[in-house]
């Protein structure tokens, strides 16, 4: 297991289980936690609430099986820890994989949309989806439109790049646009965000947080020539996701937590 070393010493840990009454099987594997990291910080005390403070905002949890993937979001999978920081995990309890999924329900509209993040990207499974979007309510427009992603996942294929920035339009008779690219073994503590403007939208990834950035992994600048029919013009929703593609447990069999440190948006 690769470690950063600013995370501490590479001894692993099995993370504790508590609250869980079916968790063992052949196929099973706990999360391993190298000592000091932020992997399971607070797992121990999450309760599952209907609602979170993180970055000062109140996001809503998602609860139940439903859309993406379909996946079963567990409450408990959503959880703030005692530095204010997001824990998103994909576990399987009571024999049932589930997902983590959380919502800002303010619309944030044009603006610099930034997170900063702790997880293996490059060693997700192929059938773990991690997304960090905007997606519209009803009003804005249908399932397919208007909606902005930063998404790490191989969508079930091992050949498939990890790394995807992703437009779709704001009318349904349009198509989506999207660059795809491969984040490969890099630190676990990496920055992505997105400029949202009326004309265009610039996608960029990093090594590190905080102002001074490493090694860029990817760019992406979209400037069409016909912004209004091409990009999203109305605030949307901040979602953030861990899922499972098509509903299709790990096939690695094994946890996975990705943990946000701080999510921040500066409006244009």
């Amino acid at each position: 297991m690769r470690l950063m070393s600013v995370l501490g010493a590479p001894a692993l840990l099995l993370l504790s289980l508590a609250g869980c009454s079916e968790l063992t099987g052949p196929s099973y594997k706990p999360l391993e936690v190298p000592e000091g990291s932020p992997f399971g910080l607070g797992r121990e005390n999450r309760v599952g609430q209907s609602t979170l403070h993180f970055s000062g905002y109140e996001w809503r949890v998602h609860s139940g099986r439903t859309s993406p993937g379909p996946t079963r979001f567990e409450p408990r999978n959503a959880w703030v820890d005692e530095n204010g920081w997001l824990h998103l995990l994909v576990s399987r309890e009571f024999g049932d994989w589930r997902g983590a999924y959380v919502t800002l329900p303010v619309r944030l509209g044009f603006g610099t949309y930034e997170w900063e993040v702790v997880g293996q990207l490059d060693a997700m499974d192929r059938n773990v989806v991690f997304g960090l979007f905007n997606y519209p309510t009803p009003d804005v427009g249908p399932d397919g439109t208007n909606e902005i992603d930063i998404e790490f996942t191989r969508w079930g294929k091992n050949s498939n790049p990890n790394g995807w920035f992703v437009i779709w339009p704001p009318f349904p008779d349009g198509s989506k646009v999207h660059k795809s690219f491969q984040v490969g073994a890099t630190t676990l503590e990496t920055t992505h965000r997105f400029t949202w403007t009326s004309t265009g939208i610039v996608f960029e990834s990093y090594e590190g947080h905080g102002p001074q950035l490493g090694r860029q992994l990817a760019r992406w600048e979209y400037r069409p020539s016909n912004p209004a029919r091409t990009v999203p013009q109305k605030p949307m929703p901040v979602h953030m996701n861990l899922w499972l593609q098509s509903g299709q447990s790990p096939s690695d069999g094994r946890e996975v937590e990705i943990v946000i440190k701080r999510f921040r948006f500066t409006p244009q």
